[in-house]
């Protein structure tokens, strides 16, 4: 199998699909996938962008597995120098919510320059779904408690999942890191032979995993890198 985000962010990713869209790469807000021409992983992003979401009665121009809005989409394409004639595939979509994490501080959480409870404030200002994880002010300036959505009240979103889930959920990903990290063996590619090495030390499961020290090594959106598990 090929992984196209690391393992602790595809916990993550895995998790926030739930509340999101049901873990449904093809899902149109409001579920209005029905009333689209053609599935969202076979339309390139100018389609997906030139959706009509009022038109087919959905709530917002929220599309995919992570039910990324048309002005998110719009920053990525712009930010990442995208074409617009790419497919909005299963592996796009994961690449671009990936991203989206390391905006929001994926990083600074995974290597302790932020805590659990910030880094999930900032998913939950990316993702309405997601409740804050401890009392803060919302996106109106006004006090909410821990487990509300950072966008409750607008008539659109609400929670889907308590904070003590989302909570732990961030635990056991963090500790899925640090085991990775401790036990993963570190390859090296012999230019002559192109033979992998193997540093010391006991790989996690079957195959190998290729492992970054610089978190901005990682697979990302712009290099279109996969890790293989």
């Amino acid at each position: 199998e090929t992984e196209t985000v690391p393992g602790t962010a595809g916990m993550i990713l895995d998790y926030i699909s739930g509340p999101e869209s049901n873990g449904g790469y093809d899902v149109f807000n409001s579920f209005k996938q029905g009333k689209l021409r053609k599935k969202l992983t076979k339309m390139t992003l100018r389609e997906v962008l030139a959706i009509d979401w009022r038109g087919i009665g959905a709530m917002s121009s929220a599309a995919g597995r992570y039910q990324i809005i048309r002005a998110t989409l719009e920053g990525l394409i712009a930010e990442l120098g995208l074409s617009l004639d790419m497919v909005f595939s299963a592996d796009l979509q994961d690449r671009l919510a990936y991203h989206l994490l390391r905006r929001r501080g994926y990083d600074a959480w995974t290597t302790g320059r932020i805590t659990t409870t910030e880094f999930g404030k900032r998913l939950a200002m990316e993702w309405a779904s997601l409740p804050v994880l401890a009392g803060t002010k919302n996106y109106k300036g006004k006090n909410i408690k821990r487990g509300t959505s950072y966008y409750a009240g607008d008539g659109l979103n609400s929670h889907g999942v308590s904070a003590g889930s989302f909570e732990t959920m961030l635990e056991n990903a963090m500790i899925y890191k640090e085991r990775f990290n401790i036990e993963a063996v570190e390859v090296k590619t012999s230019k002559k032979t192109g033979s992998a090495l193997a540093a010391g030390g006991a790989a996690l499961g079957a195959g190998s995993a290729v492992v970054a020290s610089d978190p901005s090594s990682l697979p990302d959106v712009g290099t279109l890198t996969t890790v293989a598990m």
